[in-house]
């Protein structure tokens, strides 16, 4: 072993750390910092591979929670309560495109029905609620990972620019994001950069979406239980309910806004600390796991849901 390449790994982390860094300047956009992890990940490695992959878990929902801080209750139940009836026909359209592409395109019906879970509801979170209670391996659910990781981080820096386009309003942006977007990260990132409003609001629906993963998962394990028999496990999105108490501290106890309005500048920041994560994660390993179907279906899918939602976007709302 040379003494160069003794040395590179550790000017590599020392890179990645310093990255990390300097994407909690509030100069640096979530886009930004999802495209430089991204670079790395795929030009010099994650040289933090797995500890990254599990702290961009975590900091995700803590985010999620902090953003909480940013409305009342009453605000949040207003905007679910409105949100349920779109976001439960987004979910219906979406898994049935999806499946019916599926099965078009010949792709392994239990990466097909994951890829299809996963733009119907939550992205990575769906598909790691919805991979147990199907009983699939560990490869499959790579594969549908990485196909609705390509597409998030494309969602990133298309939507913006599309509402940008067409002159969305705060509103129509918020729910397109949240109907249309996989992952809770990328909806948060991309109407962060749209408006403080878009990010309110669409935080709220995309949650609304997101609490679609337990009814989906407890019936896919209902369906392999009566297929196979034994138990399965279904993964319940805890941070949902925290983002809502954080919420009602905020509506009973007003008097500090100071204290909040702090609590959601860390977790806006934090947020791009966490797209930089999941962009380092991205590999070029994962991307030969994809695979040429599972990616058709996933695009095709994404396209769909996403033209399908912003043509009603346009003809309901204003």
């Amino acid at each position: 072993m040379t003494h160069s390449s003794a040395i590179a790994p550790l000017w590599r982390r020392a890179l990645f750390l310093a990255l990390a860094a300097l994407s909690l300047l509030p100069v640096v956009s979530p886009a930004v910092a999802l495209g430089v992890g991204a670079v790395l990940g795929l030009t010099l490695g994650n040289p933090y591979e797995g500890p990254s992959a599990r702290a961009s878990k975590w900091l995700l929902k803590a985010c999620v929670v902090g953003l909480g801080f940013g409305m009342s209750l009453p605000a949040v139940l207003d905007v679910g309560r409105s949100g349920i009836v779109v976001t439960a026909l987004g979910i219906a359209f979406a898994l049935a495109v999806g499946l019916a592409l599926g099965r078009l395109l010949r792709v392994e019906p239990t990466t097909g029905a994951l890829v299809s879970g996963g733009t119907a509801v939550c992205g990575g979170s769906a598909i790691a609620a919805l991979g147990p209670a199907l009983g699939a391996g560990a490869e499959v659910m790579g594969v549908a990972l990485a196909t609705v990781f390509l597409l998030n981080g494309v969602a990133l820096y298309v939507f913006p620019a599309v509402g940008h386009l067409l002159d969305l309003s705060q509103h129509q942006f918020a729910v397109w994001a949240a109907v249309a977007i996989h992952d809770t990260s990328s909806v948060v990132g991309a109407a962060a950069s749209y408006g403080a409003e878009a990010l309110a609001e669409a935080t709220v629906l995309k949650l609304t979406r997101a609490l679609w993963i337990v009814p989906l998962a407890l019936g896919a394990a209902w369906w392999r239980r009566r297929s196979t028999g034994g138990e399965v496990r279904v993964a319940v999105p805890w941070f949902i309910g925290l983002f809502a108490l954080a919420s009602a501290v905020v509506a009973v106890f007003p008097g500090g806004a100071p204290v909040y309005d702090a609590l959601v500048a860390a977790a806006k920041q934090g947020l791009v600390l966490t797209l930089f994560l999941i962009g380092a994660g991205l590999s070029r390993t994962t991307l030969r796991a994809v695979g040429v179907r599972p990616l058709v279906q996933g695009v095709l899918l994404w396209l769909a849901v996403a033209g399908a939602s912003l043509a009603a976007v346009l003809a309901w709302t204003s």
